[in-house]
């Protein structure tokens, strides 16, 4: 009788937990959502994730909190995300150096790309640019490559750190351009990079849109290539660097919102719908082009998110075995 009576209230109990848990999704959100950043503030993906945030939070009724976590190249804030409850309340703005290049860089990784994460959604493509300091004589790739050529070790290009994205497109582009004696300047950021390349320090660098286009508008920084596949439209007259002779080159991050792998079905429909909802609201998609994001219209419904997603990190993977940098 007694061991009845138990399993009658263990059965009410975990009865009574599945409601719960299913009413507790039906009213999702029902408090502040956490969007971590895995990049100091201020940064590309900082920006991006201030923009979502704000409409998302709008749409869905409860305050998207943008909380920056960077170190490590974007592995920290990434892996906090990781290990965090699956309850929809702790989310990653991963980009392509974070969940794209990062779990090949690492000989030991703390977490996996697509089995620990559930891919949302991705709002488009962060082209990078080439830019040099005016002083620079070259104004394209053949005549900068030359130039190189012409007075090896004399130049040095700035990225965003050790293993960024921004150093695979500047190791990228001495393989492409038969090898090029530049020495690497990695930084602490782009931020303090863009400020050394405008006052001369270094004499070119790798950066994405949202970062060096000021510069270039403001003629501080010239531009000299852009690394995506097509141009981008906030810099529609600025030529790829595949156009300028390096064809199969590719220089470019992205924005994919990412929950913690087991987030409840209900919840993820919610935050991919609010998500896709928010590209589509032209003031949203201005903004975001803004700062140079190629933002993609239509927004890619979830299962074209999966197919993206999974390809750049297998591409990374392609082009980190191909410059030879691995990180301990």
């Amino acid at each position: 009788m007694r061991s009845r009576i138990l399993s009658g209230i263990a059965a009410c109990v975990i009865a009574c937990a599945v409601m719960a848990t299913a009413q507790a999704q039906d009213r999702y959100p029902s408090k502040n959502v956490r969007l971590i950043v895995p990049f100091a503030s201020g940064g590309a993906t900082d920006i991006m994730a201030r923009i979502m945030g704000q409409k998302m939070g709008e749409l869905l009724g409860q305050t998207f909190v943008v909380d920056n976590r960077p170190g490590a190249g974007g592995n920290l804030g990434s892996d906090l995300v990781a290990k965090s409850s699956p309850d929809g309340y702790t989310l990653l703005m991963a980009t392509a150096s974070s969940h794209g290049a990062n779990p090949h860089l690492y000989r030991k990784f703390p977490y996996h790309p697509i089995n620990d994460f559930i891919a949302l959604g991705v709002l488009g493509i962060n082209p990078a640019a080439l830019g040099t300091h005016p002083a620079i004589p070259a104004k394209d790739v053949p005549s900068l490559i030359a130039l190189v050529r012409a007075n090896p070790g004399k130049y040095s290009y700035g990225s965003g750190g050790v293993g960024s994205i921004l150093h695979l497109c500047g190791e990228q582009f001495k393989i492409k351009a038969g090898g090029l004696d530049i020495e690497h300047v990695p930084y602490r950021g782009s931020a303090p990079m863009i400020n050394d390349l405008a006052a001369g320090q270094i004499m070119m660098a790798f950066d994405v849109l949202p970062t060096i286009l000021p510069q270039i508008q403001a003629g501080t920084v010239r531009g000299i290539a852009n690394g995506g596949t097509v141009r981008a439209s906030a810099l529609p007259d600025l030529p790829t660097v595949a156009e300028q002779g390096l064809p199969g080159y590719v220089c470019y991050s992205w924005g994919v919102l990412m929950a913690p792998a087991k987030t409840p079905a209900p919840i993820v429909a919610t935050l991919h719908q609010a998500m896709v909802t928010a590209l589509t609201d032209q003031t949203v998609v201005k903004r975001l082009r803004e700062t140079g994001m190629d933002v993609f219209q239509p927004p890619r419904d979830f299962e074209q998110t999966q197919v993206f997603y999974q390809a750049e990190v297998a591409k990374w993977g392609e082009i980190v075995k191909a410059t030879g940098i691995l990180l301990d």
